[in-house]
């Protein structure tokens, strides 16, 4: 240590103190690793010798330089290159909810990712990337990733099984114990660049069971939608739970995003400035193959779409339609569609959403108030109602194959069973264990040890049934909508108790109370039973209405349906409105409840009749599913020889 002036300590790590230092010879401050050697194990003695042997191995403008290493005070002293700007954790923690731009992102990842790439070229594992090892020069420019003591040099390109690394980095094949090779330090590259451009972690819980769950769903809050779709891929492609489809380093740095971030780290010298591209990589025209001069082959000609890096591109006509009607719109309204197509749909009582084919989930909003043009003085046309439609902001890692909207909240189902919500924390029903409001879809933890297969939303409840058959409810618990035996209301969801031999399959939420379609086709119900929308009244073939003992006002568990004849039949389809219902079985329809403006769509219609009656049919369709609302009642039906519904 004579050759060096001990400055201060800057950081106290697992195996000893971390000095920052002045070397005399040449008055440059260094870093200096104080690892006591007489009190280690025999594993961390190794590990401090696996530090000096691995930094002895790389060299790298993007690396933490090794000096020397020596022993001193029974202490081994490993001299190493100070990088002054701290960690990239520090420099993301101080940019608060400030989201870094994505020209930023891609400079720093573009070092971090040559640098990895000189340490596989070495056989070497880092096993511990994360923010925290990962430093800056003073004006937070140039990056080195650094501590190396875990890392693992490889005799071959076998795969390595200890499991080490920071919980919140490791991936999924480490949480299963299994065998891995490069391919984790690609898992821990993506949490990198996640976090990165969300100035959060992709993977974070309160324990360690629960982070490994989160791992293992690999699902991840979406990032921002202001960056471009190929950041979004990029991310998603490394968090990909089979390590055999996360792309090889070389696959990365081919990336058109990486490409352009790379080039400006090559040319970028000294303190020349080079004119960036306005447009990106990926939008350049390939050059023809053919013989020299030959022409570039024009958009149309590649696959019809008119438009490229040379022009706008043109609106393609949209691949499905949406409409839209009451609450003031008196006509089926189209809404605005994006170029996808739509395969379920949902409304509360302020957002309209649907899933696309391809798992996103799309909104349909109101524009911003003054944003629609001024209608003319004395003007006596009601301007329709207008909506705009937007993707779920930074939707990415996740695929979602079923939406339910309640009344200022949402709740999206995952393709891995897992569910997402988001809105209004005021009743409880985003699930998180507390009130508050949840901007972009979260997920509910107290659910990720479960295979969800169908979620409902009501006005201010939710129901969901997993694939075990296991039923959990949560939100407001008025009139025993909840099924949980009471009145109470919930945060978080409860499991619910179900009648023996009933296997539940569906749940259905109305703004008042709850049902289950079971295996069997059966029906349960709890909640408001005001006129006999859930048929709980014990009723009989014979007309009439049933004695008041055998009247059902309200029902706190979930019970099968007694009113005849539906306690009878097998039910394909079933829908609450708000006092009325309606149900399909093998071929027949049925309506009860309160008969009012033809809602219960019979003749002999009136406000008295709650027992379910069979819904004459006078043409040659097959009613497939039926949906109920305040007023309306809405059947799907199909052409008798056909198989599309209408």
């Amino acid at each position: 240590m004579e050759k060096y002036e001990r400055i201060r300590v800057v950081g106290r790590g697992a195996f000893g103190i971390v000095h920052l230092c002045l070397r005399k010879s040449d008055q440059k401050l260094v870093i200096i690793k104080h690892i006591p050697v007489e009190q280690m194990t025999k594993d961390e003695r190794l590990a401090a010798q696996n530090e000096c042997q691995v930094l002895k191995l790389l060299n790298h403008p993007n690396i933490i330089e090794y000096y020397e290493n020596f022993l001193e005070d029974k202490a081994l002293m490993i001299a190493m290159e100070y990088a002054p700007g701290g960690t990239l954790a520090e420099y993301i923690q101080k940019r608060c909810n400030s989201l870094l731009d994505e020209d930023t992102i891609m400079h720093f990842f573009a070092q971090i990712l040559l640098a990895l790439h000189h340490v596989h070229t070495k056989l070497i594992l880092h096993r511990d990337l994360k923010t925290q090892n990962i430093l800056l020069d003073k004006h937070h420019m140039i990056v080195k990733i650094g501590d190396f003591g875990i890392s693992k040099i490889l005799s071959s390109k076998s795969k390595a099984y200890t499991v080490v690394g920071t919980p919140c980095y490791i991936s999924p094949e480490l949480c299963e114990g299994k065998p891995y090779n490069q391919k984790s330090d690609i898992w821990a590259l993506g949490c990198v660049l996640y976090e990165l451009a969300s100035l959060k972690r992709a993977f974070e819980a309160a324990n360690l069971p629960a982070l490994v769950l989160k791992i293992m769903s690999g699902t991840f809050a979406p990032i921002s939608d202001r960056y471009t779709p190929e950041l979004r891929h990029l991310i998603l492609s490394m968090l990909n739970l089979d390590p055999s489809k996360r792309p090889q380093l070389r696959e990365i740095m081919a990336h058109p995003i990486c490409i352009r971030a790379l080039l400006n780290l090559y040319t970028d010298v000294g303190s020349v400035k080079m004119r960036r591209s306005e447009k990106p990589l990926s939008a350049v025209q390939p050059m023809s193959r053919g013989r020299t001069g030959g022409r570039v082959p024009s958009a149309r000609a590649r696959g019809g779409r008119v438009g490229s890096a040379l022009g706008k591109p043109g609106i393609p006509a949209p691949l499905s339609s949406v409409y839209t009607w009451g609450s003031g719109i008196p006509s089926p309204l189209r809404l605005p569609m994006l170029n996808t197509e739509v395969l379920q749909v949902s409304a509360g009582r302020t957002q309209k959403a649907g899933v696309t084919k391809s798992g996103r989930l799309i909104m349909w909003e109101a524009p911003p108030l003054g944003s629609g043009g001024a209608s003319l003085p004395g003007s006596m046309e009601q301007a329709q109602p207008q909506f705009i439609s937007r993707f779920l902001e930074g939707q990415s890692g996740v695929t979602i194959k079923h939406v339910s909207c309640g009344d200022l909240f949402t709740t999206c189902l995952t393709d891995r069973g897992i569910i997402m919500t988001f809105g209004s924390g005021s009743n409880g029903c985003v699930g998180h264990g507390n009130f508050n409001d949840v901007s972009q879809p979260k997920i509910v933890e107290a659910l990720l040890g479960y295979e969800i297969v169908h979620v409902s939303c009501g006005a201010s409840h939710v129901l969901a049934v997993t694939n075990e058959r296991e039923v959990f409810a949560w939100g407001r618990g008025d009139n025993g909508r909840l099924g949980l035996g009471s009145q109470e209301s919930y945060n978080f969801p409860q499991q619910v108790t179900v009648p023996p031999d009933h296997e539940p399959q569906k749940v259905l939420c109305a703004i008042d109370s709850s049902m289950i379609l079971t295996v069997k086709n059966k029906m349960l119900a709890c909640g408001s039973n005001r006129f006999n929308k859930l048929g709980l009244d014990e009723i009989t073939a014979e007309w009439g209405e049933p004695p008041q003992e055998k009247q059902v006002d309200e029902a706190y568990t979930f019970t099968p349906v007694r009113s005849a004849p539906l306690n009878e039949e097998d039910i394909l389809s079933v829908d609450i409105g708000t006092a009325h219902s309606a149900a399909i079985t093998d071929g027949e329809v049925y309506t009860w409840g309160k008969g009012a403006r033809g809602r219960l769509g019979r003749k002999d219609e009136d406000s008295g009749i709650p027992r379910p009656v069979q819904v004459e049919e006078n043409y040659p369709y097959v009613v497939v599913s039926v949906a109920c609302c305040h007023g309306n009642t809405l059947l799907a039906i199909k052409p008798a020889a056909e198989e599309a519904p209408v």
